[in-house]
C-alpha cells in the first residue's frame, strides 16, 4: 500500500485580500508623498520664478540708471569747457572729449601720448603749465588704478595767467604811485649831501687831504643815489619768470660763494645747513639768486658790529612737498611787530643808509615765480627770513609719456 500525499494547503482568502489591502495602502502612500513633492516643487518653482522676476526687474532698473548715467557723464564731459584725455597702461589715448580735440587741433583717440605732448605742447617753466598754441593750459593727473592707466584734465588758464599779469601790473604801479613822494626824499638827502662835499671842493684854502675826504664822500653819495635808481627800475619793471632749470644745491652754493668773504671779513660766524637732493626749481637764475644774496646780506648788516650777541647767520634749505624752503637766520635785533607788518613796503626801511626796497624787490621775485617770502622775528632774539619757491624732481616739470 502506497503512502498517501499530504493535501495542499489552501490559502484562505482573506488572506490575500489583506496582502492586496496592503500593497495598496503603501501604493496610496507613495502616490501621496509624490503628490505632495510634486506640490513642493511646484511652490518652489514659483517662489523662484517670482525671484527670478524681481531680480530681472532689479537688474533692468540698474541697467537703465547706469545707461542714464553713462549718458550724463558724456553729455557732461562733452559740456565741460576743460579737456579730458584718457589713458590706457600704454599711455595711447583711449578718449578725449571736444574741448581737449580743440585745444591740440586734432583727433587723439589711438595716438600715443608722448607724440601729442612732443607735438603740441611747449614748456613754461611753470610746474604742469604748457603753452598750446596762443593758449596756456595747465595739466592735472590722475592714476586710473584698476586699469593703470592715467586721467589728465587740460584747463585753459590763458584768461586767469593774464589777470594773474595784469593785477601784478596794477600792484607794481600802485606801489610806484605811493612810494612816489618817498621817492623824493630818498633822492633829495644823498643829492644834498653830495652838493654840499662838491662845492666845498671849490675852496682854494682847503687842503688836500680834506679835499680827498670831501671827494671821497661826495663819490660815495653819489653811488648811492645810483644804487637806488637801480633799485627803482628794477622794481618798477618787475621780474618775469624765466625757463631755466636751476638745481637747488647749485643756487645755494652760489649763494655762499657770494657772501661768505664778506661774512668772514665782518667776523660772523656763517653756517650753512642744506639737505636739497637734486631737486630743481624752474625760472629767472640771476633774479633768484639775487633775491636770496640780498637776504644774506640784510641779515650780516644787522649782526656786524653788535656786541650783545655774538654775530651768527644760518642759512637752511630743504624741499619738502613740491615747495623748497631756504631760511636765512641772524642773532640781530630782532624786528618790532609794527616794523614786521611793513618790512616789504617799498622804501620802508630800518636803517639809515637802507633804500628800502631790496625785501620789495626780493617778494617780487619770490611772487613772479610762484613763491613767497615770510618773516619771523622777536626783538632782541633775532629775526628769520624764509624764501619758499615751487621745486621737485626733473620728471616733475615734463609731461610723462
Amino acid at each position: 500500500m502506497s503512502p498517501s500525499l499530504p493535501e495542499p494547503v489552501q490559502e484562505r482568502p482573506d488572506a490575500k485580500a489583506q496582502e492586496l489591502q496592503k500593497a495598496f495602502d503603501v501604493f496610496n502612500q507613495v502616490s501621496q508623498e509624490l503628490t505632495q513633492a510634486y506640490d513642493a516643487l511646484q511652490g518652489r518653482v514659483a517662489s523662484l520664478t517670482a525671484e527670478l522676476a524681481v531680480a530681472n526687474g532689479e537688474l533692468r532698473r540698474q541697467y537703465k540708471e547706469k545707461e542714464a548715467l553713462s549718458e550724463r557723464l558724456s553729455l557732461l564731459l562733452n559740456a565741460l569747457p576743460a579737456g579730458v584725455v584718457v589713458l590706457d597702461s600704454a599711455f595711447l589715448v583711449t578718449e578725449a572729449n571736444p574741448a581737449a580735440k580743440a585745444m591740440f587741433g586734432q583727433d587723439l583717440v589711438g595716438e600715443g601720448w608722448s607724440r601729442v605732448s612732443g607735438q603740441a605742447l611747449v614748456p613754461t617753466g611753470a610746474p604742469d603749465e604748457w603753452q598750446v598754441g596762443s593758449r596756456r593750459v595747465s595739466i592735472a593727473k590722475s592714476p586710473l588704478d584698476s586699469a593703470g592707466g592715467q586721467i589728465l584734465l587740460v584747463h585753459d588758464i590763458t584768461h586767469a595767467h593774464e589777470m594773474k599779469a595784469n593785477l601784478e601790473r596794477n600792484q607794481r604801479l600802485a606801489a610806484m604811485g605811493e612810494m612816489a613822494a618817498s621817492l623824493a626824499h630818498q633822492l633829495r638827502t644823498p643829492l644834498a649831501t653830495a652838493l654840499l662835499y662838491s662845492s666845498n671842493l671849490g675852496k682854494p684854502e682847503l687842503a688836500p687831504e680834506a679835499r680827498t675826504r670831501f671827494a671821497d664822500k661826495a663819490t660815495e653819495q653819489l653811488k648811492r643815489l645810483e644804487r637806488l635808481i637801480q633799485d627803482v627800475l628794477l622794481f618798477a619793471r618787475g621780474e618775469s619768470i624765466g625757463r631755466e632749470a636751476i638745481p637747488v644745491a647749485a643756487l645755494v652754493t652760489e649763494a655762499v660763494q657770494a657772501v661768505e668773504p664778506l661774512m668772514k671779513r665782518h667776523g660772523v660766524d656763517f653756517r650753512v645747513e642744506a639737505e636739497v637732493g637734486d631737486f630743481i626749481m624752474m625760472g629767472a637764475r640771476k633774479a633768484i639768486a639775487g633775491a636770496l644774496t640780498n637776504l644774506l646780506e640784510n641779515a650780516l648788516q644787522v649782526v656786524e658790529g653788535r656786541t650783545e650777541r655774538p654775530p651768527r647767520v644760518l642759512l637752511q634749505a630743504r624741499v619738502s612737498e613740491g615747495r623748497c624752503y631756504i631760511a636765512v637766520s641772524d642773532t640781530g635785533p630782532g624786528i618790532a611787530p609794527e616794523a614786521q607788518a611793513r618790512i616789504f613796503e617799498p622804501f620802508f626801511t630800518t636803517r639809515g643808509q637802507g633804500t628800502g626796497l631790496g625785501l620789495a624787490i626780493a617778494l617780487g621775485v619770490a611772487r613772479a615765480h610762484g613763491g613767497t617770502i615770510s618773516v619771523r622775528s622777536q626783538p632782541g632774539e633775532g629775526s628769520e627770513f624764509t624764501l619758499e619757491l615751487p621745486a621737485g624732481p626733473a620728471s616733475q616739470f615734463v609731461v610723462e609719456s
